[in-house]
């Protein structure tokens, strides 16, 4: 009897359509009824290779093999999934198997995934395509019951191998181009570009730039508290005539730039009577949509400092593993239409009943008494913005399963915590707020005060929000025409800051929205729920920035190298934008899905494909580093060696009448002109921070200049005591910051240490030093002088941990050895209050000033 061979993209697909057409008997790694055999992938089985004739062994990273384009692909088994790959072939040339059905996921490296297996076996056997946008039984049936000719997805699957193709292309001669480029002037430096990569970069490197030239600006905001029967309220001044920030994006309508202004308003307006007048109007907030990938990663990495790697493999686990979330890989937030009977099912695993004993009492007893009240009140119901089969792609959004948990670790469980609350919350009806808008009119000048004040809690209740809790925001009521006087106008002083550094979260968010960011309306619209790389991919693309030593991780910050500012120069030096910007993914995205529409061909985008690559090579091979354009000027101080012009390049700060020149990058550090300028004219800078050693670990220097003018690393070696020249340090014409804690000596600032005046030279009787960054936390002066005179520094809330290099905040310590360690801010626990207080909070609730 002959046979279907049914290929999924992954087994829990297989099981599911096993377990829809019934009859299958289970044998190692697939299914096999009389009529079919199942058996799945574990996502991407081959990958695509330079065919052997046209690879370059030897000198592939010189400029003589570049471009390689080949005129076709090879495949290659990946290693790790080669054992799946081998059952596949050897059941797809089964005498007995006939026909094959393309059951993987319904999109485009769905597509490509089977193409490659069927490619690999160079089978010619008949395919069927099967497309499903929803995993329920009955839909599995529908599906086989109308499979489509394999020669229908011929314009997606065209799409799909020039998408991998073109993205190998660009890729590696990119990367062979740069890392060639680089490497002219001696050794080896891997410069990886990519048409996401380098994008993603793009905007880091972008937004860093913008934080090094902000220049922080200040401005005044004044505040005044309001006296009225009933109690207190506060409301800040405001211009009427404000129109919007314009050409200033830190203007507010509260700020003023002039203190004189605000100096003034204090005056005009303090203890003045004033008139109010206010709205109050009803608002109400709908529920987040459900989670896809991206959005679950950046809510883990806020709420947790997961990094978008961790988030995944997390959800992978609870995914494949313990079997209790549905598919993460999918950038979904919606469910089919059909699904609305499995939702139900979840709700009666999450309410606990019938479960068995084995599964996590504890944790399903949160979710309960919601489960049970989304499922009394019947409030799953069909609704576009939660079951859209016109808002599922490949996959639906991430939701749990029938399947309760058990033995989930702590991150597990925060994970499979978030996910919950955020399925039982959509089913919720909305939140309801009351908001109230007061303008005072003191002397015609107007206060603002704004209150919102939870009416019914609605879905805020799945995560612990009462309507008591609300209230916090009310405002101390007024009677009508109630004249109120002004009792105090304070004037508070700001300062304008700078961009925020992209954390993992808004990273994320960037990538997904970068389509946003495309002038051109067609390719912002192919681009549309797109944006940089997929969810399946975002997270290793900003882990290949972090092990490229393009970006640091610094606490939840990340922060570009400069590495990184090094590529964006040589790229737009270069004039290749398109590795830069979003509009190359706009631009494929266009083409490939007019390609699925049968509107472009295969050959013709490859050609496109090829000339881009031929045109970044060349464009590499016509510079040298000297001769790269770009932003440069010419430092004012004279060359140390023979008094010429030093002019900055691509890479160095070269004198233009003699081989004297210094790097512009020492130890994962990039100099800026200003800090050459220093060197040059004072021979000595530093220290300075933001140096790496081997191991990628910051360090602090200072910089010399030696006799022979050639930049060396100060740590104040002068101090080692077997340094038989080494040289007394004068400390006359420094003040002391207090006494030794070892020998009773004096204390002073030298390179980057405060150090004991007795541990200088090769005579030294004292080993006392302390840096003045301690796990890149600056310690000032004033705060060794504290820690000196006191035993304790204030609180210094910038230390970032060498092993998990998250943030914390600790106070140094003098120990009576005279060692300096860490001591760790007390958290107080806060005592509930007694039942006096609870009810004298209830009666002074309402007469809480609003904070603005």
């Amino acid at each position: 009897m002959t046979k279907k061979l049914i290929i999924a993209e992954k087994p829990s697909v297989a099981s599911d359509i096993a377990r829809a057409l019934g009859g299958f008997t289970k044998r190692d790694d697939y299914y096999e009824s009389e009529t079919a055999v199942i058996c799945s992938a574990v996502g991407h089985l081959l990958e695509l290779v330079c065919p052997e004739n046209y690879e370059v062994k030897r000198g592939k990273w010189s400029f003589a093999h570049l471009p390689v384009i080949p005129p076709h692909f090879d495949l290659k088994p990946i290693d790790k999934t080669e054992s799946r790959l081998k059952l596949l072939i050897k059941l797809i040339k089964r005498k007995d198997v006939t026909s094959l059905v393309n059951a993987c996921d319904a999109g485009r490296e769905g597509e490509l995934i089977f193409n490659y297996i069927v490619r690999y076996s160079k089978t010619n056997k008949p395919v069927e395509r099967l497309w499903l946008q929803s995993m329920t039984q009955q839909s599995i049936r529908d599906g086989f019951s109308r499979l489509r000719p394999g020669a229908d997805m011929r314009g997606l699957a065209d799409a799909a191998a020039c998408r991998s193709e073109a993205d190998w292309l660009v890729g590696i001669n990119g990367t062979r181009a740069m890392t060639a480029f680089n490497s002219k002037t001696g050794g080896f430096h891997l410069t990886t570009v990519g048409r996401v990569q380098t994008p993603t970069l793009a905007l880091l490197v972008d937004r860093e730039a913008k934080i090094r030239k902000f220049k922080p600006r200040a401005y005044w905001e004044v505040e005044a508290t309001f006296v009225c029967l009933a109690g207190e309220y506060r409301g800040k001044w405001f211009s009427e005539a404000f129109k919007g920030k314009e050409n200033d994006e830190h203007a507010r309508a509260d700020r003023l730039w002039d203190e004189t202004q605000a100096l003034d308003l204090q005056k005009k307006c303090e203890g003045k009577s004033g008139q109010v007048s206010e709205e109050s109007k009803p608002s109400t907030q709908l529920s987040p949509l459900l989670y896809d990938l991206t959005s679950l990663q950046r809510d883990a990495n806020s709420r947790f400092g997961f990094s978008a790697k961790s988030t995944l493999a997390l959800a992978q686990a609870l995914y494949e593993k313990h079997k209790v979330l549905t598919y993460p890989r999918t950038d979904s937030r919606a469910l089919p239409e059909d699904y609305l009977a499995t939702v139900k099912n979840t709700l009666i695993t999450l309410t606990g009943e019938g479960v068995g004993k084995s599964h996590d009492e504890a944790l399903i007893a949160r979710y309960a008494p919601f489960a049970h009240q989304i499922l009394a009140r019947n409030w799953v119901v069909p609704n576009k913005r939660i079951f859209n089969n016109s808002k599922i792609s490949d996959h639906f959004a991430i939701i749990p399963t029938t399947q309760a948990p058990k033995h989930l670790s702590e991150p597990e469980q925060k994970l499979y915590d978030l996910v919950v609350k955020r399925f039982l919350a959509v089913f919720y009806p909305a939140a309801e707020y009351l908001l109230t808008t007061r303008i005072t009119r003191v002397e015609g000048e107007p206060f603002k005060s704004e209150g919102k004040v939870l009416v019914t809690p609605g879905w805020l209740t799945v995560y612990g929000r009462d309507r008591q809790e609300g209230e916090d925001g009310n405002l101390a009521p007024v009677e009508a025409k109630e004249i109120v006087r002004t009792n105090e106008v304070s004037i508070n002083s700001n300062q304008t800051r700078p961009p925020a550094r992209y954390s993992e979260a808004t990273l994320l968010s960037a990538m997904e929205g970068a389509g946003k960011t495309v002038d051109d309306e067609e390719l912002k619209a192919a681009m549309a729920g797109r944006g940089l790389g997929t969810p399946a991919t975002r997270a290793q693309i900003i882990e290949n920035l972090l092990i490229e030593q393009y970006v640091h991780r610094e606490g939840r910050e990340l922060q570009p190298t400069a590495k990184a500012f090094s590529l964006m120069t040589l790229l737009n030096g270069l004039g290749i934008p398109e590795l830069t910007a979003a509009e190359l993914t706009g631009e494929w995205e266009y083409k490939l899905a007019r390609m699925e529409r049968g509107e472009m061909s295969r050959p013709a985008f490859m050609k496109e494909i090829s000339a881009m690559t031929e045109l970044i090579v060349k464009r590499a091979k016509t510079y040298d580093s000297d001769t790269i354009p770009g932003d440069f000027g010419e430092l004012s101080a004279p060359c140390p060696k023979c008094g010429g012009h030093i002019k900055e390049t691509y890479k160095k700060f070269q004198c233009q009448e003699c081989d004297f020149a210094l790097w512009k990058i020492v130890a994962g550090r990039q100099f800026e002109p200003d800090e050459i300028e220093i060197l040059i004219t004072a021979r000595v800078i530093g220290p300075l921070t933001g140096f790496r050693n081997k191991m990628g670990r910051p360090f602090n220097a200072t910089i010399r200049l030696n006799a022979d003018n050639v930049p060396e690393f100060d740590f104040g070696q002068t101090g080692n005591k077997d340094d038989e020249n080494a040289e007394p340090v004068d400390f006359s014409n420094q003040t002391s910051l207090g006494i030794c804690p070892k020998c009773n000596a004096n204390i002073f600032e030298y390179g980057t240490a405060y150090v004991c005046e007795k541990s200088i030279g090769k005579n030294r009787t004292c080993d006392f030093r302390s840096g003045k960054v301690i796990l890149q936390q600056p310690i000032a002066p004033e705060q060794m002088h504290k820690l000196l005179t006191t035993g304790r520094t204030d609180l210094l809330k910038n230390f970032i941990s060498a092993r998990t290099r998250r943030k914390f905040s600790a106070y140094l310590v003098r120990g009576t050895d005279g060692k300096i360690g860490f001591e760790f801010e007390k958290k107080e626990k806060t005592k509930a209050p007694l039942l006096a207080d609870k009810e004298k909070n209830a009666k002074n609730v309402k007469s809480k000033a609003l904070k603005v």
